[in-house]
């Protein structure tokens, strides 16, 4: 009896558990080795075979969708045509959003703010846009973006995670995944928020920057401003460091009980979990410590990169990340969702990150960074050529538009000064050279060399991938 009671203590779950997940405890071991074997590991069951251009990547998010029209794709056709119906050979019957198609009329804005080129490269941009036009060589303005997604959530989600429906790992945890950390120290994958002037925006939810299906210890790491930078990462009161070691030891003793009895991997994430929440008690604060910057610095990010929270000061932070070797740092900046006032609201949000975009890329120049580093700018969709509501002689709004919009990139395999794709004289449709989003993810990859048909999670019997069933890289924007 007593050995048939040994046996009876599994259920079916626990054998179908066992078999299963034992097998993939047996690839997910390559990846809790040590940080250049987790390398070596993710090289030959992930297939990395592709040169390395970059190391990291930094994406600042502008959540809301910023207006193409407005900051970067100029289009002198609509002087003659504000205000005047847009025409349907231009709309060709597409879809619009639930907020303008009960209009009577699509009338038709020209941008109240002035353009012109710049750089050797004569690149196009906005007089919102003072300091990034400085630095226009640097970028590459891709034009041509393109989405399926025509609401916000479905759109932010499909740009982050590769779906519109929430559930999937986001770009960053994809990208800690195949690639690993180096730095054992820090999270592989830093996420920083900010709010725009003006208050307000679209919500932003913690699954953007969650692990979906994989193991739970490659999900973004949220930092806030202020002392607690994370929250519940201190000891409590009356607990010395030593004690939480000891602590940490034993869970560490307890759990790998638990991985001999049970074989599941989710064991491991769970030990690796409170492994580095016991190593950024040390890293942390050092990391996100700007304090002791020089006054030029503060000088060159701007005045807002003296108070937490601000998007100044988180790119600031995300220069001193970098330092630290974290391979994916997410900035999100909420308020772009102008539907209305818009004249009132983008010089705000213009003045918000426009010197601290650029002096993030100058800065990580200057320190010999920026070749092996990948900066990206933009949101998640672009806005329309007409009003939302009713047009006046000083207000106006643009409603979501997916069928093009414009992000800017620097970097190491970037070709620099160069302008991608182009639009319609009505910033509408797209006419050449069209980069939907997931071509646009196969090419982020692809600079971390990374082939994103072969980065892929076996899940529920299918085999997932951040570019899901269809992407490819677009060489011609690379070096």
């Amino acid at each position: 009896m007593t050995e048939c009671h040994q046996y009876e203590k599994y259920s079916r779950r626990d054998f179908l558990g066992r078999t299963t997940l034992g097998l993939g405890a047996l690839g997910l071991s390559s990846l809790l080795t040590p940080i250049s074997a987790q390398q070596d590991g993710a090289r030959e069951t992930l297939g990395r075979q592709l040169p390395a251009k970059v190391k990291r990547v930094v994406y600042l998010f502008q959540s809301g969708a910023p207006s193409q029209i407005d900051l970067f794709d100029y289009k002198p056709v609509l002087e003659k045509m504000h205000g005047q119906n847009l025409p349907d050979s231009v709309r060709k019957g597409q879809r619009l959003t639930g907020m303008s198609a009960g209009q009577n009329q699509l009338p038709v804005v020209n941008s109240p703010y002035l353009f012109k080129q710049h750089g050797s490269s004569g690149a196009w941009v906005s007089e919102l846009m003072p300091y990034t036009a400085k630095i226009a060589d640097e970028l590459c303005f891709v034009k041509s973006m393109y989405t399926e997604a025509i609401n916000h959530d479905p759109a932010v989600t499909f740009i982050q995670t590769g779906s519109q429906l929430p559930g999937r790992p986001s770009m960053g945890s994809w990208i800690s995944y195949g690639l690993g950390s180096e730095n054992e120290n820090l999270p592989t994958f830093c996420v920083l928020l900010s709010q725009g002037l003006g208050g307000g925006g679209q919500p932003l939810y913690n699954r953007l920057w969650g692990s979906g299906f994989l193991p739970s210890h490659y999900q973004g790491v949220q930092f806030r401003a202020g002392e607690n930078a994370i929250l519940y990462l201190g000891n409590p009161e009356g607990l010395s460091r030593a004690a939480r070691k000891n602590q940490v030891d034993y869970i560490r003793e307890l759990e790998q009980a638990n991985i001999a009895a049970y074989e599941d991997p989710r064991l491991h994430s769970k030990i690796s979990q409170y492994e580095m929440a016991f190593r950024m008690q040390t890293s942390v604060p050092g990391a996100l410590d700007i304090s002791d910057e020089p006054d030029y610095i503060y000088d060159l990010y701007g005045p807002d990169s003296r108070q937490p929270g601000t998007f100044a000061a988180n790119c600031l932070l995300a220069r001193k990340l970098i330092e630290k070797d974290v391979r994916f740092i997410q900035l999100y900046h909420r308020g772009w969702d102008h539907h209305n006032h818009l004249p009132r609201q983008i010089p705000l949000l213009s003045r918000q990150t426009d010197q601290a975009s650029a002096a993030l890329v100058a800065d990580l120049k200057q320190r010999g960074l920026l070749e092996d580093t990948l900066v990206v700018w933009g949101g998640e969709f672009g806005r329309t050529v007409y009003s939302q509501g009713q047009l006046t002689d000083t207000d106006f709004g643009r409603d979501h538009h997916p069928r093009c919009f414009t992000i800017w990139m620097a970097g190491g395999g970037i070709r620099n000064g160069l302008s991608y794709g182009e639009t319609d004289d009505f910033s509408y449709n797209i006419v050449d050279k069209g980069v939907h989003v997931h071509d646009f993810q196969a090419t982020l990859l692809h600079l971390l060399g990374v082939d994103h048909e072969k980065l892929t999670y076996k899940y529920q019997g299918r085999r997932f991938r951040l570019t899901d069933v269809h992407g490819h890289v677009v060489h011609d924007l690379l070096t």
